[in-house]
């Protein structure tokens, strides 16, 4: 991955290169941005521009060999530490470099990917993964070596958000005082779930989502039509990764739509009948089946579809990018049951049920009961001024 293959971003490209053509390079640095804007492609091509320079310095990214070990992602002096959890391949005690072969694979097929893309690719899509102690250990243990090549040793931790207290009392001190020439990147898309001690020891880049003609301009490059792209790109936000999901209809949001619109068909009919109660229950079992991630994922999902209903209630239209595709549900007939008297008591509902979720609540339970309280919350009135 280059600087010139990341769409858009041009003004973090241009610090990360003058501050490292400079000899300014923190030792500890942390890229926040959202799902799908570029976080992890930008700290490979930062990583490249770092490690692959010459010895004078001309060209920072003319090694040939250098270059070729970053394309096939095996330069000894690249790590990496992302969630992983015990799966079928590894039975206990899993770390990052029992996935690395999977990794390469990600990075290669997948550089815009979630955190779900990439516990479905290692199977752990039903398991909450993490990074632990023992992967702590393991970057303890790399960074104590000497650099392969006499230049930058460097350290990146994927969806840093995912490290445990553990790990990260074992890391406090190692990204306090690196090792000479020993560069942590920590990329997350919740800074706020990182444990303040770390967080004061890095320098903080955010990313902002990517803007709608960055991408559509990607995507016409990968065969879309202009018109078409442009739509895509409006409706996934920012966020690249689903733009395309989107654009080779495979889309988790697609499965999510069906559930929403079950879920709020049965709230809306439940009101004083017995069988629609019945139908949510059914729901509440269908989709706790399914893993924790994927639950949780939904309810972000329905959170999303909440606050578009609202600003297209208020006539906020031009805020509105999401579309729903399951014939005969119209957000527009939806957005006039989400105003001032329920929005947020719904939202909060959602967050709440997410939080019980993450902690291992009993998913039927927690489902049924949101289920519940939204069946409630739906039929409230609004307040007429």
């Amino acid at each position: 991955m280059l600087f010139e293959d990341i769409l858009g971003l041009s003004h973090i490209k241009n610090h990360l290169t003058t501050s490292a053509d400079a000899g300014r390079v923190p030792h500890a640095q942390m890229f926040v941005g959202p799902e799908g804007s570029g976080t992890l492609p930008m700290a490979l091509a930062y990583a490249r521009y770092l490690i692959c320079s010459n010895s004078d310095g001309e060209n920072r990214i003319g090694n040939a060999v250098c270059n070729q070990k970053f394309n096939t992602i095996s330069h000894p002096d690249l790590h990496f530490a992302f969630p992983v959890s015990n799966s079928d391949k590894v039975k206990s005690h899993a770390i990052s470099d029992h996935y690395m072969e999977e990794w390469r694979q990600f990075l290669k097929g997948q550089p815009y990917g979630n955190l779900f893309d990439w516990y479905q690719l290692i199977g752990i899509e039903k398991k909450q993964g993490q990074i632990g102690v023992e992967e702590a250990s393991e970057i303890v243990k790399k960074l104590s070596l000497k650099s392969y090549e006499g230049g930058y040793k460097i350290m990146v931790i994927w969806m840093a958000e995912r490290m445990n207290v553990s790990a990260a009392n074992k890391l406090l001190k190692l990204i306090e005082e690196p090792p000479n020439q020993t560069i942590f990147i920590l990329i997350a898309e919740h800074e706020d779930r990182i444990i303040q001690t770390i967080r004061s020891r890095c320098q903080i880049l955010h990313f902002p989502p990517l803007a709608e003609d960055v991408m559509a301009d990607a995507l016409v490059r990968k065969g879309l039509e202009r018109e078409v792209a442009l739509r895509v790109a409006h409706e996934a936000d920012g966020n690249f990764n689903k733009a395309i999901d989107l654009m080779n209809n495979d889309s988790e949001d697609l499965v999510f739509e069906k559930w929403f619109v079950q879920w709020v068909r049965s709230a809306f009919k439940a009101k004083g009948n017995k069988a629609a109660i019945h139908e949510l229950i059914l729901w509440s079992e269908e989709v706790s089946k399914t893993g924790r991630e994927t639950q949780k994922k939904f309810l972000h999902y329905c959170v999303a579809v909440i606050r578009q209903a609202m600003l297209i209630n208020y006539k906020a239209e031009d805020l509105a990018f999401m579309r729903i595709h399951v014939d005969g549900f119209q957000l527009e007939k939806f957005a006039p049951f989400i105003h001032e008297n329920n929005v947020l008591s719904i939202v909060h509902e959602l967050e709440d049920a997410i939080y019980h979720v993450e902690r291992n609540g009993n998913s039927k339970i927690i489902l049924t009961d949101l289920s519940i309280k939204l069946t409630r919350l739906l039929h409230r009135k609004a307040i007429i001024a």
